[in-house]
């Protein structure tokens, strides 16, 4: 479990170091989603390939070494004296993220058997996700406000050396029995199907060009057909993509994806409003939060004994419910000054995403072979990261583009000052601390302004892609979850 809070700490921790990396370091609007989004986009493209490469070498050995890699770079993270260095260093966090994450789960589906000791410990992993979320904002909140913003990538250290410690005492090996061999080919078209598409999205939704967006799609979709055909005709595919063919794999998949989509997007934005908006302090922003990541983590640990009443297919969908109910109070509510809203909002998301994420996780782990966990679980964390790349990348674009449009800008200010100003709400904090109180004043309550109204559009498609995901899961789900499935 320490290598998964430490992945949920660092991830809600980013998003409250945002306002102070965009102070000190200046990066524009692309660089500051890319800061964000580069970490899960490179781990997106990784994650079958080391999932497959676990199977191969042992899962545990590859925790090992993707844990000594993640902390070393991490102190590199700590000190980026550039936007740019920042960015390349968080993408070598993907590198060794990827190792991380599929042998988690993986040894877990191989040490756990029993199907509710199995579903029970998915619950606990998806727990620490909850967790380690809610300890992030605390503990980086303490931090942001005592030190410089590098401090909060410094966390990564005290909770990997235990895991290098004790790992080897505590944690059985695992691997698959009989292993085919590492298939550099397919390694490598896996990374040219996630990557790309990822990459086009983010181009689409900043408005990019045509060229730069299709370029990269028609390149994800060679790579993927490609990567299919090799498997299908393999003796030993690096990842049996048959398990596509089963609905409740490919169903549980999805949701995986729009459960963490919903739950990025929201922090995106509600992370900046509560300190740039409503003016909040980093640790106090952070301690709004709990109420709704405890929930998190209450409804994730809930839905194991529930399941055995209720289908998981009616739980799923009841989370995504909630999920869509959470965007719309944002959507009703959102203020300059709506922290009550926020708060009831985000306990409403993280009762859902909490229930669908153990169950979607355990859906996905219990559809495959014990033997081929490692790239079962891959699948699933490529989705966890992937909704995670679309979360910021969909909403997050397009809460940049609404807050562009509609802010207006005080009089007085030089090109420089506007187009910093209008490129992000951080931006604007910055221009306004080299003006007059009157002028810095005028600036920051229109940039508050322009920033609530993207964020009423934002949160007006979060509710409806979440209602969507939640037909989508009805449908896919629902037909093959009525028998046995009430006792899994």
């Amino acid at each position: 479990m320490l290598p998964v809070l430490l992945v949920s700490v660092d991830n809600t921790v980013l998003a409250f170091a945002v306002p102070g990396i965009a102070e000190a370091l200046q990066p524009s609007g692309a660089q500051q989603l890319w800061i964000v989004d580069v970490y899960p986009l490179v781990l997106a493209g990784l994650l079958v390939a080391m999932g497959s490469l676990g199977d191969r070498i042992g899962r545990r050995r590859l925790l090992l070494i993707g844990a000594t890699g993640f902390a070393a770079v991490s102190v590199l993270a700590a000190y980026a004296p550039s936007a740019a260095w920042l960015i390349v260093a968080r993408a070598a966090l993907g590198i060794f993220g990827a190792m991380l994450m599929p042998s988690t789960l993986s040894l877990l589906r191989n040490i756990f058997h029993d199907p509710d000791q199995r579903r029970l410990a998915i619950a606990v992993w998806a727990s620490c996700f909850a967790a380690g979320a809610a300890l992030g904002p605390i503990v980086g909140g303490f931090l942001l406000e005592h030190a410089w913003w590098g401090s909060v990538f410094l966390l990564a250290v005290p909770v990997l050396v235990p895991l290098l410690v004790l790992a080897p005492i505590f944690v059985p090996e695992s691997k698959d029995p009989a292993p085919g061999r590492i298939d550099v080919v397919s390694i490598a078209l896996s990374m040219l199907a996630l990557a790309p598409v990822a990459y086009a999205i983010k181009n689409l939704a900043h408005g990019g060009s045509a060229v730069q967006t299709v370029v990269p799609a028609l390149v994800a979709v060679t790579a993927t057909v490609l990567f299919v055909r090799r498997q299908l005709r393999r003796p030993d595919p690096m990842l049996d993509v048959r398990l596509f063919t089963v609905r409740v794999f490919s169903g549980a998949v999805a949701v995986n994806l729009l459960s963490v989509f919903s739950l990025v997007g929201f922090l995106f934005f509600v992370s900046q409003h509560l300190q740039l908006v409503i003016g909040l302090g980093p640790m106090r922003a952070g301690t709004a939060l709990v109420p709704g990541l405890a929930v998190m983590v209450v409804s994730g640990l809930a839905v194991v004994p529930l399941v055995r009443w209720l289908r998981p297919s009616t739980i799923i969908v009841s989370g995504l419910l909630l999920s869509a109910t959470a965007y719309t109070v944002v959507l009703v509510c959102a203020s300059p000054t709506a922290l009550t809203p926020i708060i009831v909002a985000f306990a409403l998301l993280g009762a859902g995403i909490g229930a669908t994420e153990t169950l979607s996780n355990d859906l996905i782990v219990s559809s495959a072979p014990a033997e081929k966990a490692g790239a079962a679980s891959a699948v699933s964390e490529t989705a966890y990261e992937m909704g995670a790349v679309l979360g910021t990348a969909v909403l997050g674009s397009i809460l940049t583009a609404s807050y562009a449009a509609n802010l207006v800008l005080p009089a007085g200010l030089d090109a420089d000052a506007e187009a910093t100003a209008r490129d992000t709400l951080g931006g604007a904090h910055a221009v306004a601390e080299g003006l007059p109180a009157d002028q810095a004043s005028s600036l920051l309550a229109a940039a508050g302004e322009a920033f609530d109204s993207g964020v009423t559009a934002t949160a007006g498609i979060g509710a409806i892609l979440a209602l969507a995901a939640a037909a989508v899961a009805w449908t896919v789900l629902r037909p093959h979850t009525a028998g046995d499935d009430r006792g899994r």
